[in-house]
């Protein structure tokens, strides 16, 4: 690996490395996953926000059904097999019921929710699609086994509501996941026993699965990574490996300035050069340059946002 800490918030240079090096990339080889940022308007404001969603935040305006369907369609046509959507939190947008009526009549569907207030408010209405054509899996972040831990970031409450969201939609026949913070320093083996012995305090399975995630840092923010050449993807990583990535087999819409556009993945919206265009098909034939900080985390830990249903 070639280890030159750069600091950078956007990629100075899409083919080359800081000193010159060919950068590393990724060839996208289908479309599996097709992802919706729904708008980084949320009800919570999470100072570790990797989107720096807030109430009333645009920065991703918020989606209705009408532009989300052109997508579904033609990803539909490209052999997607499920759809997935983010935020900000998706249960803000007024059409999020609707988008997941039309989705899950024909692929799988993953929602992640911080599970609070815009969750609860609309369960009467998730609960009708228990019995979409389709399943529909929910990912709830519940950063902490601990309320204290939790609710210092997301406001008092949150750990509470969260479990009850996760529990309801468990109970309504949904499957459920949780979304966790990974710190540097971690006992794995302990943290698992911890969310453990929380569901079961809930009454859930412990088979519930728990994904960590490191911290992304917010967007726009300058954040020292090793560079990621052509030379390093070869000697760390397989062909095989290599259709791991999640710009290998998915791609991200968000609305931009009243646009709807094509990201390489769901950790890269905050720069320009990661935009592919405005139609799946014209994204699949770009190669994905891993110049942004982010694109560290997937080469040298594996993280992912997708998960299966």
């Amino acid at each position: 690996m070639q280890h030159i800490p750069v600091k950078q918030a956007h990629s100075t240079n899409w083919l080359l490395t800081a000193d010159g090096q060919p950068r590393g990339y990724i060839a996208p080889h289908s479309l599996q996953e097709l992802w919706f940022h729904t708008g980084t308007a949320c009800n919570l404001r999470c100072p570790f926000c990797l989107e720096g969603s807030k109430p009333g935040d645009d920065r991703l305006a918020v989606m209705k059904l009408k532009e989300v369907k052109p997508f579904i369609d033609e990803a539909l046509y490209l052999g997607v097999q499920q759809f997935s959507f983010t935020g900000g939190e998706p249960f803000v947008a007024k059409e999020m019921i609707k988008i997941l009526q039309y989705a899950s009549q024909y692929r799988p569907c993953l929602v992640l929710s911080n599970g609070t207030a815009p969750l609860l408010q609309r369960f009467s209405q998730l609960v009708s699609l228990s019995s979409a054509p389709h399943a529909i899996r929910f990912r709830i972040s519940i950063d902490y086994p601990d309320s204290t831990l939790h609710d210092k970031d997301r406001g008092t409450g949150s750990f509470a509501m969260a479990l009850k969201s996760l529990r309801q939609l468990y109970q309504a026949g949904f499957n459920v996941s949780i979304a966790r913070q990974q710190p540097r320093e971690e006992n794995t083996d302990d943290i698992t026993d911890q969310y453990h012995k929380l569901l079961n305090s809930i009454g859930l399975p412990q088979t519930i699965p728990v994904i960590p995630f490191p911290d992304f840092a917010p967007p726009f923010v300058q954040h020292t990574t090793p560079q990621i050449t052509e030379q390093c993807m070869r000697t760390y990583h397989t062909s095989a490996s290599r259709r791991q990535f999640m710009c290998a087999f998915s791609k991200m819409v968000v609305k931009i300035k009243g646009r709807l556009r094509v990201y390489a993945c769901t950790l890269v919206d905050d720069d320009p050069v990661y935009d592919l265009g405005s139609s799946l098909q014209e994204s699949m034939n770009k190669q994905i340059r891993l110049g942004h900080h982010r694109c560290y985390s997937c080469f040298a830990f594996g993280a992912s946002c997708s998960e299966g249903t």
